[in-house]
């Protein structure tokens, strides 16, 4: 059930893409929310946002690589809304390349800003968290924490830290006896506008493998999680496949992947050379939650329904199952006897 009572809420990575869509989704419950991110004029407009839409918004301009940035957001958002009841990793940066042509520092400032921004997050969150005995922290994951894929190196390489690093706490925190819970929502490919200002190499502009998804599933998925203490929810059926066909066929995948992989994430529209990105400093523009895959990307997801309702979804499996087979059991007791 939802606690209707005003809850304070951060997010991080909150001026665009998944991070603008959960900020409008918690909105809706009227939450108080600490929006955190890099770009200041992005976040003005998510707080007008977050505002029309019944919630409250402090803007955080803030960049995750830094801890001390991050604690120092944490601190301002207590003192302006009270305890922290729900935080959510999300922010992130990727480069599309090969890992042969990478630079040093771009593989650094990935890991620094999609990993250890999580970490950073993770720590501001449970300093506040574990005296109150109580709180929810969401990392916002991927298929790819289970299922890596070529020309993203460094973001699949933090999305696996991510989840290895969030297995690990919640391991201490049960020791502890802690009523604070973690939880990871692994993601589908959406339609955001990080394809449109992600550092590439590739010759042709990137796109997220489809099927796509749009970013208000995902935060859906986030808001259901801050309610609910399920240890981790996976998105759509994509994800689901990628998370159990690494376990069960990973072989067969580096070979299809090697095939497919480059492809899968380009479009046939030639790249921009020199084009800006959001490495080191904000792509100005005024990016929203959508990228450019409208036409392409669904706004429905049933496997979400099931996933957030598994027991239920597994009775109508056995119902339905049951009802089959006495249903085979009736033909074959009125069949005759010859």
């Amino acid at each position: 059930m939802k606690n209707n009572t005003k809850r304070t809420v951060v997010i991080t990575g909150a001026s665009a893409g998944v991070g603008r869509a959960t900020a409008h989704a918690f909105a809706r419950e009227g939450a108080r929310i600490g929006l955190l991110a890099r770009d200041e004029k992005r976040l003005e407009a998510v707080r007008q946002e977050v505002m029309e839409l019944g919630g409250e918004g402090l803007i955080l301009a803030t960049d995750v690589a830094d801890a001390d940035q991050v604690e120092l957001a944490a601190a301002r958002v207590e003192e302006a809304y009270g305890p922290i009841q729900v935080w959510v990793n999300n922010a992130m940066v990727s480069v599309f390349s090969s890992f042969k042509d990478m630079t040093s520092d771009e593989f650094r400032r990935v890991t620094e800003v999609t990993y250890l921004g999580v970490v950073y997050g993770t720590s501001a969150a449970l300093s506040r968290m574990i005296p109150r005995n109580s709180g929810t922290i969401i990392q916002v994951g991927s298929a790819l924490a289970e299922r890596s894929i070529p020309l993203q190196s460094a973001y699949c390489g933090a999305k696996h830290a991510i989840r290895g690093f969030t297995d690990s706490i919640r391991s201490e925190l049960i020791h502890d006896r802690s009523r604070v819970h973690i939880t990871m929502v692994q993601l589908p490919a959406l339609n955001t506008p990080q394809f449109d200002w992600t550092k590439s190499r590739m010759p042709f502009k990137p796109q997220p493998v489809p099927p796509i998804f749009q970013p208000e599933i995902a935060a859906d998925a986030i808001v259901w999680s801050s309610h609910h203490r399920r240890r981790e929810l996976y998105v759509g059926m994509p994800t689901v496949k990628a998370m159990w066909g690494n376990k069960l066929i990973a072989g067969l995948l580096d070979r299809y992947l090697a095939k497919k992989g480059y492809s899968g994430q380009q479009t046939e529209e030639l790249e921009e050379r020199d084009r800006p990105n959001n490495m080191w400093r904000p792509v100005e523009g005024d990016f929203g939650t959508h990228g450019r895959f409208d036409a392409r990307a669904s706004g429905e997801c049933r496997e979400l329904w099931l996933a957030e309702n598994k027991w239920l979804g597994l009775g109508l499996l056995t119902a339905g199952a049951g009802a089959a087979l006495a249903l085979v059991l009736r033909d074959r007791a009125q069949k005759p006897v010859t």
